[in-house]
């Protein structure tokens, strides 16, 4: 973010001898510091609980025990034990970063050391050796090496092994196991109870398929729990490995009821994507969920730090053809980020004609159908050559996600044309969504999501989305050729998707994967006006009142 330069050239100094750094440079570091930690706004995940049952409110803390285990395996994924960065970090405002990031590098500032002593964050973190590069990975013969449940290590004669993760966490693994078992006997909902037993034996396993039936088998949960190796952002280097997240979150059940309406549609809207019938096959089951949650506790890689506010599972295609998916929107994230920094960002962004256009609702629709569009799509390619993600290889995550933010606007176009929206409805979610990705574009372009951001940005730039008034430095939407805009790149990356075209994705992520320069001053615009990029959490027992 901001500031950088001096900030790193402040490092150099401390690397030459932090413990006798001048007065001067130490609070230079200090305030440096700070304001990084600043750029998080501190929210507290809370909710009223007093509608629950007795033993609902029970097996919370139970769960959030559960939770911090898996906080503890993501820490040695993405940096290593806890303790030891603990022991070497003796400035209390470096380790507070270090909690939020989960390691010495900063999250928002490209996974760059602020720490003395480190070097930048390795594009593997823990999942590999530092020095395995691509063509040695490729040339190594070995079947578990793509797993998402792996860890590749190199023995001490240089012979690369893999090493599943029930082995690599076994200690972890069998302490989630008994709490998940403890929790089972409290439980007094049997699906919920079913759910608990599979997932404690699929953390012995590592197989999660008949825990997603048993998951999406509870309809009337008012708790739920996500608990496992989800997303593999993590793992900038090959984008195999899947990191270590943990959910604890309680319905709205008011909210979940308003967005039943758009639950089944997915088939539907799957039939309606502007590519040729043989790349949407892929029909997703018609029984596709979207509940509402208040978020209780967030624990490992979906921690660490900007955080999410909706998730979608299950993930594994054959699982769904069954099962259909469910959208899990997190209300309270959701709000505190609108009203703390989109609502800010927009106010200095958005022209004064389309101000009345920025509206928490479109916000949250926005995020609905961003889980829903997840599900969409397609994953294998049409010519049977194997899966997209086998075939983009390193630059799958960064086209999914492109497609993911475009297939969110291009379904809310279409409920608009399918009658279930208004067209003032669609305006606000398309002015919502451009203030959005000056709030995404924040956080710079180091993983899969910035990159896809810049994308859509430059994409839009090009297809005149959108003008820039010089005199007042904001934007204007113009909703006709966004529309048309979301249409055309859409179907263009679904066909580079389904034809498993490796070089056309790297030709697209490289023209346009970077943020131009007049996007940058508007950022740093944004910056110095000092308004928070993201949050981070106070959260446990002692904010629900348990």
């Amino acid at each position: 973010m901001k500031s950088i330069k001096t900030f790193v050239l402040v490092v150099i100094i401390l690397i030459a001898g932090f413990t006798g750094c001048r007065p001067a440079e130490e609070r230079e570091y200090n305030r440096q510091l700070q304001e990084r930690i600043d750029q998080y706004e501190v929210v507290e995940l809370t909710s009223d609980l007093s509608w629950l049952s007795d033993w609902e409110r029970e097996i919370i803390p139970l769960l959030m025990q559960a939770a911090d285990i898996i906080d503890e395996i993501f820490w040695l994924q993405s940096y290593g034990p806890r303790g030891h960065l603990k022991e070497l970090m003796d400035n209390p405002l470096a380790w507070e970063y270090a909690l939020i990031n989960y390691g010495p590098w900063g999250r928002l500032e490209g996974h760059t050391a602020f720490y003395p002593g480190f070097e930048d964050k390795p594009l593997g973190a823990r999942f590999y050796p530092a020095d395995l590069n691509r063509e040695e990975f490729n040339e190594w013969e070995n079947d578990a090496k793509t797993s998402p449940h792996t860890i590749i290590r190199r023995e001490t004669d240089g012979t690369l092994v893999t090493i599943p993760y029930i082995i690599a966490f076994e200690e972890q693994n069998q302490e989630i196991a008994r709490l998940l078992r403890e929790a089972v006997e409290i439980s007094k909902y049997p699906p919920f109870t079913r759910y608990l037993e599979k997932l404690a034996e699929s953390m012995l396993s590592y197989d999660f398929r008949e825990t997603d039936k048993a998951w999406m088998q509870m309809k009337n949960n008012n708790i739920d729990l996500i608990l496992r190796p989800l997303d593999t952002g993590e793992d900038r280097k090959f984008g195999y490995k899947a990191a270590h997240s943990s959910y604890i979150m309680v319905k709205d059940l008011e909210w979940s009821a308003q967005l039943e309406r758009y639950a089944g549609m997915a088939p539907k809207l799957q039939e309606r994507l502007p590519v040729p019938d043989e790349y949407k096959q892929e029909v997703p089951a018609d029984d596709s969920e979207i509940f509402v949650y208040d978020a209780l506790y967030y624990a490992g890689h979906c921690n660490a730090g900007p955080k999410i506010i909706a998730l979608y599972l299950p993930r594994d295609p054959e699982v769904t053809a069954i099962t259909g998916t469910r959208s899990m929107q997190l209300k309270n994230v959701m709000e505190a980020k609108f009203n703390e920094i989109l609502m800010p960002i927009a106010e200095m962004m958005i022209h004064e004609d389309q101000q009345q256009y920025i509206s928490s609702d479109a916000f949250f629709l926005l995020t609905a159908f961003h889980e829903i569009a997840a599900a969409l799509g397609i994953s294998n390619t049409v010519n049977g050559d194997g899966t997209v993600r086998d075939a983009l290889l390193e630059y799958h995550g960064i086209i999914d996600a492109t497609v993911t933010d475009l297939m969110a606007l291009y379904l809310i176009a279409q409920l608009e044309e399918m009658g279930e929206i208004t067209r003032e409805e669609l305006q606000q979610a398309y002015v919502t969504s451009f203030a959005s990705v000056m709030r995404s574009s924040r956080f710079g372009t180091a993983g899969a999501h910035g990159i896809a951001g810049m994308i859509r940005f430059n994409t839009f730039e090009r297809e005149d989305v959108f003008t820039r008034d010089p005199g007042t430095q904001t934007y204007k939407v113009n909703v006709d050729n966004m529309k048309a805009a979301v249409e055309k790149t859409l179907g263009e990356l679904i066909i580079i998707q389904g034809n498993g075209d490796y070089q056309a994705a790297r030709n697209i992520s490289n023209r346009d994967g970077s943020m131009p320069e007049s996007l940058q001053r508007d950022i740093d615009r944004i910056n110095d006006a000092n308004i928070p990029v993201d949050v981070a959490f106070r959260q446990g027992p002692d904010y629900i009142d348990l």
